[in-house]
């Protein structure tokens, strides 16, 4: 009996929007469920996005953050678009602050490191995409529809629509070169 007593008190269900529970009580165990849940996709995405030492190291910061700005969180965003959202701030501020962005025609790109290796998987074809490029598609690859995409990267649908376009297009050109 004092089992079942104490798995009742326990509570251990799983809540459909954790963030949103977790905003309102600061639960740590809301907290637990979202870092279960969303930890692999962030760290995945970041990491296509950088390297891996810098993905753990943003991983850790977007907890953080989310520790902090948990008061921001709405519920018409997914708490998946809200915690990539947050993810892809903290990754650009990062980016700026190692000088590693550069304005091409307004637009804020990654510096392409080269890869130098005989065979271009797609993989590296991906890495050297330009940042925009391979943000739009590493977050459609995430399962993101246009609009949550659109929303986390604070852009137009069109906008990630052609993104995503020139993405695929750059992919082909490239995989098709080594692939004659």
């Amino acid at each position: 009996m004092l089992i079942a007593l104490k798995s009742w008190l326990n509570n251990n269900e799983v809540t459909h929007d954790a963030l949103y529970a977790y905003k309102h009580s600061g639960d740590s165990k809301y907290l637990e469920q979202l870092i279960d849940s969303y930890s692999q996709d962030l760290y995945y995405f970041l990491s296509s996005q950088s390297n891996a030492v810098l993905a753990q190291d943003l991983c850790q910061k977007t907890w953080l953050l989310t520790m902090e700005k948990k008061h921001l969180y709405r519920q018409q965003q997914t708490p998946k678009a809200w915690l990539f959202t947050v993810a892809r701030n903290a990754l650009i501020d990062e980016l700026r602050k190692q000088q590693r962005l550069v304005c091409v025609d307004d637009i804020s790109l990654l510096e392409s490191t080269p890869i130098v290796q005989e065979h271009t998987s797609l993989n590296q074809a991906i890495a050297q995409l330009p940042f925009l490029l391979k943000e739009a598609l590493s977050l459609q690859l995430e399962g993101f529809t246009l609009k949550e995409i659109a929303e986390i990267t604070h852009s137009n649908v069109e906008t990630i629509k052609t993104r995503i376009r020139y993405a695929k297009q750059r992919l082909k050109d490239a995989i098709g070169e080594t692939h004659e």
